[in-house]
Order: structure tokens, then C-alpha cells, then sequence
């Protein structure tokens, strides 16, 4: 008879490993960086992944200005808001949030990914967007990930 006994490693916030990641998303498609960022911000990625913690890393994005989006997607994808008055349905395309923001594309894109609860909105305090290749996270000492490798 054995008696040894094999137990499923859970992770919690003392046990998670967070690290900070730098991904350069100049040139790439929206949805598909998008997409992994996501999972690097869940933590998908890491052997001790536990769905229900936040062990996923801090994700630094830079160059969110330069993404690109495929076919006619600058003129057709529609970003709607609503201000919560009557009528206050405000619609832009790509091509008008960008030129507003050009990181509110790429957080939402991120959003869009992860889960609609708590957890969700304490993931998503982990990313952080740039516009231009600057950003004040040197000291964090960002691990750099090439995104066109994993895809």
C-alpha cells in the first residue's frame, strides 16, 4: 500500500510571484496582442495559475499609438458609450477614439479579455498603457517579451 499522497498546489496572495513585463505592440494586430496580454495579466502563462487569484504579472504596454488593425476596421469598428442621459448614446469609430485617445483602444481590446467581476477590475489595475516608447517603470525592472514570437 502507498501512502504517499500528491496535493494540488493552490496559489493565494502570499505564494504569487508577480514579475513586470514590457510588451511593444508597434506595428501589431490589435486583437491578438490583446489577447495575450490578457493572459499574461491572468497569469495563464505560469505553472501555479489558480483561476480565481490574481497571479498574473504587471503588464507595461508602449507603442499602443502604432497598433494596427486589419481590413476596414479604422472606419467600421464602432466604439459605443452611453453618458446616462436620454439620448446620451455617443458612438465613434476607431479612427475618432484614436485620434482621442490612443490608448483607450488598447485597454479596451484588454478589458474585453478578462473576467466581469472583482477579479477582473484588480487585473485590469495591472496593465498599464503608453502611447509612445516612454514609460516611469524603469526601476521596476520590466522583463522585456517579444509578442511575434508567441503567436
Amino acid at each position: 500500500m502507498n501512502t504517499l499522497r500528491y496535493k494540488t498546489i493552490s496559489a493565494n496572495a502570499s505564494t504569487v510571484n508577480k514579475e513586470w513585463l514590457l510588451v511593444d505592440v508597434e506595428g501589431l494586430p490589435l486583437g491578438r496582442s490583446a489577447s495575450l496580454i490578457a493572459n499574461f495579466l491572468r497569469g495563464k502563462h505560469k505553472t501555479n495559475y489558480t483561476p480565481h487569484v490574481d497571479c498574473g504579472d504587471n503588464v507595461i504596454v508602449v507603442n499602443a499609438d502604432k497598433i494596427s488593425l486589419s481590413g476596414n476596421k479604422w472606419d467600421q469598428k464602432k466604439y459605443i458609450r452611453h453618458t446616462g442621459y436620454p439620448g446620451g448614446q455617443r458612438i465613434l469609430n476607431a479612427t475618432q477614439a484614436h485620434a482621442k485617445n490612443p490608448t483607450r483602444i488598447m485597454e479596451t481590446a484588454v478589458k474585453g479579455m478578462l473576467p466581469k467581476n472583482k477579479l477582473g477590475a484588480e487585473l485590469f489595475r495591472n496593465l498599464k498603457v503608453y502611447a509612445d516608447a516612454n514609460h516611469p517603470h524603469e526601476a521596476q525592472n520590466p522583463k522585456t517579451i517579444n509578442l511575434t514570437e508567441l503567436s
